[in-house]
């Protein structure tokens, strides 16, 4: 018989949606020695965390965090609250000895972000944080390619994360909704929010970033707060863009902005290497272009007249992930990739191995964000330390 795994759900936002999403169907399509139990969930606003509790079937709710924390009927704590929240609920977790989940970016900053690995590895919780590209099986099986030595030496990779929600100026900041808006509540702008997603996508493919290059701009200088009424700076970054060197010697450009016009979420990547390259766009999720040039076992070069990109249509059982969901040729979603992430964590519950990206690793990510802005002020290329090897 499964184990019970009592959930406690921190945030009922675009976040909370999309993890409660993933503990109401993780057990009808993986095989798991967990079940998930919506034990609670928690948010200060009683009448909207009541009706987020009734709506995604929660037994309870909690209007404190820390009542949800102290409570025995939770095994695990899922923060999907604001970034400036993240260090005082995670550390209070781990001490009282949850395992805790934690949406992406880690924290507000490096110093924050070491805080909550120390609080974590004392205490010797399971943890994991949210980032969920990771589970998206196109971009899985490029990570399969790359380890199947079909891209061979990397040369460059080059990343896009575009978006054009902010470009209004009477769009406000701060409050519930664009609270992302807000330096004092996000800790950054499109650098922690997107690029984030970028390099820790970049750093699981190609290996570690060791320095950077950036420069940051905020387009619109000022805009009225929500909760004081008043016209405030902005102190975030609206676009960024970078130059990186991985330690394996290959180069990076990465893009990132909310003032693309006509582009909603269009996340890309591509990895050029000696034998091969993949490309891969999130507004195409099911499809990962795939360029042969050479075998890696005989290092014999493909026929001239047989080379050229090909579109892999990623819904195959022998895809990753795709044999828990439909026949192929049945694509899935933006949501299935948080039920991918959460069945990874269950399953090294029930192995007793940790999963990643754990704490420590998006630690590292961190790093790489706050060097990025660091650069940004600066105007100078900054180092980032080599990541310290998770067990």
């Amino acid at each position: 018989m499964a184990k019970p795994l009592r959930v406690g759900m921190i945030g009922y936002g675009f976040m909370g949606r999309a993890h409660s999403n993933a503990y109401s169907q993780v057990n009808h399509f993986f095989d798991l020695g967990h079940q998930v139990v919506r034990k609670a969930c928690c948010a200060r606003n009683e009448a909207k965390i009541k009706s987020f509790a009734e709506t995604w079937g929660y037994e309870s709710y909690e209007t404190d965090w820390r009542r949800l924390i102290e409570r025995d009927d939770i095994d695990l704590i899922d923060i999907g609250s604001p970034n400036n929240t993240h260090l005082e609920i995670a550390t209070a977790a781990a001490e009282a000895g949850k395992m805790v989940l934690c949406e992406k970016p880690l924290a507000m900053n490096v110093q924050e972000g070491e805080k909550m690995v120390a609080a974590i590895e004392r205490a010797g919780v399971p943890n994991m944080v949210w980032y969920n590209y990771r589970r998206v099986p196109a971009i899985s099986l490029a990570r399969q390619i790359v380890e199947e030595g079909r891209i061979g030496r990397a040369f460059h990779y080059r990343a896009t994360y575009l978006q054009d929600w902010t470009i209004a100026e009477d769009v406000p900041q701060g409050g519930p909704a664009l609270w992302r808006l807000d330096v004092n509540v996000a800790g950054s702008g499109v650098t922690g929010d997107l690029l984030a997603h970028s390099i820790d996508t970049a750093e699981w493919l190609n290996g570690p970033i060791c320095r950077v290059s950036a420069h940051t701009e905020t387009f619109v200088k000022q805009r009225t707060h929500v909760e004081t009424g008043k016209v405030q700076p902005v102190g975030i970054d609206d676009a960024c863009m970078f130059l990186a060197v991985f330690a394996n010697g290959s180069l990076g450009t990465f893009e990132s902005t909310r003032y693309a016009r006509g582009r909603k979420n269009y996340n890309t990547f591509e990895l050029n290497g000696e034998r091969g390259s993949v490309f891969f766009d999130l507004e195409d999720p099911h499809i990962l272009q795939f360029f042969r040039y050479a075998d890696p076992g005989t290092e014999k070069k493909v026929e001239d007249h047989l080379t050229g990109w090909q579109r892999i249509h990623v819904t195959n059982s022998e895809h990753p992930y795709m044999d828990h969901w439909w026949v192929p040729g049945c694509t899935i979603g933006y949501e299935h990739t948080f039920i991918n992430a959460l069945a990874d964590f269950i399953q090294g519950l029930d192995q007793g191995k940790p999963v990643q990206p754990d704490f420590r690793c998006a630690l590292h990510t961190q790093r790489v964000c706050d060097a990025v802005l660091e650069s940004a002020k600066s105007g100078q290329w900054v180092e980032i330390p080599a990541p310290v090897e998770t067990t």
